[in-house]
């Protein structure tokens, strides 16, 4: 089956009104522009699961005989495709073996193993455990329910997309991120087909342009390397069939940063009390920083909010750094009594809180006599860190 029909999307949709949630399309006031821009959040980081991941799978398995179901299922997967597969076979009595990165979030590894999966960790990226998943495959005989590159997955993610036409036939764009490009072909080809005047837009993290590339070349791309905090969509090698499909539907693909990332989760989880993982906000990222023409009625996937605790806290201080609310000074002092907390005063008067101080007097750069000082401050905004470096360089303190 070389592509997705809009009948297998409507059959899919049918399949899964018992197995996942119609998740809301909530408005962002936050994120809208009056008299340019409406912006709409598909929220399916509510889903079961924590992520759109268990549509697909879901779709997939519920086609199988009940001969392959004996078999077993297997798949590779950074974390959300793990936990849809695993709950997704669990409904069919099913055994679920996942091939999991060795790197990927423990919350993700735990919340699969609860759904009843075995799972084995390989390798650095999704790509490594997929060589993994098809090895064992080959030993097993057990069924591989590909994460992205399967015309069931495709059409179960391809419900997403009809759900956001249907709570708001207006919408101008759908804006969705990119790994491997279930979502992104599955979505867009629903749309297309049923709305062609709506713009679809694929995002992608600037670490990982699999999808970006491929279409730039006109032919499937492998990259070198997939780094990124969206560990969700980190993926090197698009499939073909999604590559095909996201040609032929995609109106654009961008990129988003790291920073930007993390600038979109804590925006996310402050002013929309949505919790959100990287690959999650990467469309919310490519709406705050413009990297499209976001006029008009702007929907985005925010497709999943499995995200590792400690992770988060990394994130969110990327975040705060990049909407200028925590930085980190240099600066040097006496190296005397009283002097550091003349400095200390001086912070204080300007309204910054103090996170952390470092205080090192035997650095050669400081200078005989003097000590130098890294300074992690908490700031309203950049404005804000402006004042804090006028009012330092006013008191005789240098900002390196």
């Amino acid at each position: 089956m070389e592509t997705v029909s809009l009948g297998m999307i409507l059959e899919a949709r049918e399949r899964l009104k018992k197995a996942v949630r119609s998740t809301d399309l909530v408005p962002s006031q936050i994120l809208a522009i009056p008299g340019k821009r409406e912006v709409f959040l598909k929220t399916e980081c509510l889903q079961y699961t924590g992520s759109f991941k268990l549509r697909g799978a879901y779709n997939r398995i519920s086609m199988l005989t009940p001969e392959e179901r004996g078999r077993g299922v297997i798949a590779s997967s950074a974390g959300n495709h793990a936990q849809g597969v695993a709950l997704a076979a669990a409904k069919f009595g099913a055994k679920a073996t996942i091939v999991m990165p060795a790197g990927a979030p423990l919350a993700k590894v735990a919340a699969t193993r609860s759904y009843g999966a075995e799972v084995v960790l390989h390798g650095a990226v999704y790509d490594d455990a997929y060589a993994e998943a098809c090895r064992i495959q080959e030993e097993s005989g057990a069924v591989f329910v590909h994460p992205f590159n399967d015309p069931y997955v495709v059409a179960g993610q391809g419900s997403i997309g009809l759900e956001i036409m249907d709570a708001n036939p207006d919408i101008d764009t759908v804006v969705v991120p990119i790994g491997g490009g279930g979502m992104a072909s599955g979505i867009a080809a629903a749309v297309k087909l049923l709305h062609p005047e709506v713009k679809v837009v694929g995002v992608q993290a600037a670490g990982a342009p699999s999808m970006l590339e491929s279409m730039r070349a006109g032919r499937i791309v492998t990259l070198k390397n997939a780094s990124t905090i969206a560990d969700g969509i980190a993926v090197k090698t698009p499939g073909d069939l999604t590559f095909a499909m996201c040609e032929k539907y995609l109106d654009e693909v961008v990129t988003v940063e790291e920073d930007e990332i993390a600038g979109a989760i804590l925006m996310l989880l402050e002013k929309c009390k949505i919790v959100a993982e990287g690959a999650g906000a990467a469309s919310v990222a490519a709406v705050m920083y413009e990297k499209f023409d976001t006029a008009g009625k702007v929907a985005c996937v925010v497709s999943g909010g499995n995200i590792d605790v400690t992770t988060l806290q990394r994130i969110l201080d990327q975040g705060l750094m990049k909407s200028g609310r925590m930085v980190r000074i240099h600066t040097v002092i006496q190296d005397r009594p009283g002097h550091l907390a003349r400095l200390l005063a001086v912070i204080s008067e300007s309204g910054a809180n103090v996170v952390s101080i470092q205080h090192d007097r035997t650095s050669s750069s400081s200078g005989i006599g003097m000590a130098l000082l890294d300074l992690l401050l908490e700031t309203n905004d950049f404005e804000h860190l402006s004042r804090v470096h006028e009012l330092m360089k006013e008191n005789g303190y240098p900002v390196m």
